[in-house]
């Protein structure tokens, strides 16, 4: 096969349907993503079928237990695929929506509209159930896209491909609009975030290193997140039961995402009375904790290294340092931290209110788990990742971070005089 050509063929194609996406009305969007879920269902054991094909792959190149359950599609997870679909075509379509409309003295009427990006490329890994999100919320916010999921389930993905193309043509819309890359070559990565003529953005979902080659290499605009090194910060003037159930929940709901606690700070005036505490808990979740000097007098812990700051473990471990002040854990923050999800607790209104100001997150919280930083829990329905971007989307990317905005002018026969 030849790439470039196999590629390029793939742009043109995803550019014809984005004109037509951009046209759909949202009768047919919803259209589409519900036959999707309606052929899904009828599909299940041809998707089982293409999946063992995965799974027997994967085992034979040496995948690890916890690849191997990431790439399995289950029954259940064939339901949650569904819903999921049947979710998203009840959110509210942003397309076509018309906002901050206002006078001029000139007499024309001025607003925005919100509008697709265009062709979106999304890069990702293992799950094969990501292909029917990130599918669903492109076809659903007006968007052509081109897929590119990992080798381990490429059988997988082009099954699901299938299904999408046939719920796209059952409602009357292109069926280019939707695409999964055929090849597991790598070349064909690097044409996707080269093709600036047919992609508009690019979405990485995946390790460190696969985000950082995209981010570095990429001739296309890229919504990312690299790290999720969160910080919880327990004020002076915390109320110590939140507290303790905070750095609880922050650290120990789950361990292998990107919202969750990675280095708790504590301010010294209570640092004796709270750490034992949360030591005990943490000790009970089997977390390992690594604190600083002043850390290391009050709790049993590693001695936490300068690396340790800047870590995220993904993993039972936790960072610990005691500050003097909120100020110093801003700071400690904003120079560590990786601008996704950061946490106040204290109960004192002037210092939460300068914490929000100061600290430069894509989520930043009072008195709340930084596992609430999620497009579910915000109200945004599914979502198609995290950006710590400032441009052109920050936080979780739901439908609306799926689109721009273009201003619209209403006149009756104006010119400027």
């Amino acid at each position: 096969m030849d790439i470039k050509q196999y590629m390029s063929a793939v742009g043109k194609n995803a550019r014809a349907a984005a004109g037509q996406m951009a046209q759909a009305n949202t009768e047919a969007k919803n259209r589409a993503l519900l036959a999707t879920a309606d052929v899904i269902d009828s599909s299940r054991e041809k998707l089982a079928s293409a999946n063992a094909m995965d799974l027997a792959n994967g085992k034979e190149a040496g995948l690890t237990d916890a690849m191997l359950d990431r790439l399995e599609l289950t029954s259940d997870r064939i339901d949650g695929m569904i819903e999921g679909l049947k979710q998203v075509a009840s959110l509210n379509d942003p397309i076509g929506e018309i906002t901050d409309m206002s006078y001029r003295p000139s007499g024309i009427q001025i607003g925005k509209m919100r509008v697709p990006l265009g062709v979106i490329g999304i890069i990702y890994e293992s799950r094969p159930n990501v292909t029917i999100e990130a599918a669903s919320l492109c076809l659903k916010s007006g968007n052509a896209t081109i897929l590119r999921g990992g080798k381990e389930a490429i059988h997988s993905n082009q099954a699901l491909a299938l299904c999408i193309r046939q719920g796209l043509e059952a409602a009357g819309l292109a069926g280019n609009a939707v695409q999964v890359i055929e090849t597991t070559d790598r070349e064909a990565v690097g044409e996707l975030i080269t093709m600036p003529e047919y992609v508009d953005v690019i979405v990485p979902r995946g390790g460190k290193g696969l985000i950082e080659r995209i981010s570095t290499d990429a001739r296309v605009p890229v919504i990312k997140h690299l790290d999720g090194i969160c910080h919880t910060y327990i004020d002076s003037e915390a109320d110590i039961n939140k507290a303790v159930n905070i750095a609880v929940n922050a650290k120990t709901h789950r361990y292998g995402v990107c919202n969750a606690m990675e280095t708790l700070l504590v301010d010294q005036t209570v640092a004796s009375s709270i750490l034992p505490i949360l030591a005990d808990k943490y000790a009970e979740k089997g977390v390992e904790l690594r604190g600083c000097e002043d850390t290391q007098k009050l709790i049993s812990c590693i001695p936490a290294t300068e690396d340790d700051w800047s870590e995220e473990y993904l993993a039972p471990i936790l960072a610990i340092k005691i500050v003097s002040s909120p100020d110093q854990a801003i700071k400690h923050i904003n120079h560590y931290g990786s601008h996704h999800t950061d946490v106040i607790v204290t109960e004192n209104y002037t210092k939460a209110r300068e914490f929000l100001a100061r600290v430069d997150s894509s989520s930043v919280m009072i008195n709340a788990s930084s596992r609430f930083a999620d497009g579910f829990e915000y109200g945004l329905g599914a979502e198609i990742g995290i950006s710590t971007d400032k441009i052109h989307a920050r936080g979780p990317v739901g439908l609306e971070g799926l689109t721009s905005q273009k201003y619209v002018v209403f006149g009756d026969g104006h010119i400027r005089q």
